[in-house]
């Protein structure tokens, strides 16, 4: 997902991929641990996502708290 595509989603759509994510990360994690898990790489997608979507909701709040 491209930072252009986050930006035009609303706060509360963010909210929810985020969510998403999270759990899927943590699924994810679950099956490395246990030795389930078929494709590595996505784990670090799951987690540049996460970071994309906190990024475009940081930038989201510091604009609001200067207007």
């Amino acid at each position: 997902m491209k930072g252009s595509d986050l930006r035009a989603k609303t706060d509360d759509e963010l909210n929810d991929e985020l969510i998403r994510l999270r759990k899927e990360a943590f699924n994810l994690r679950f099956q490395a641990a246990s030795g389930q898990l078929e494709n590595t790489s996505r784990v670090r997608q799951v987690r540049r996502e996460i970071a994309r979507i906190k990024t475009v909701l940081g930038q989201r709040r510091r604009t609001a708290a200067a207007a």
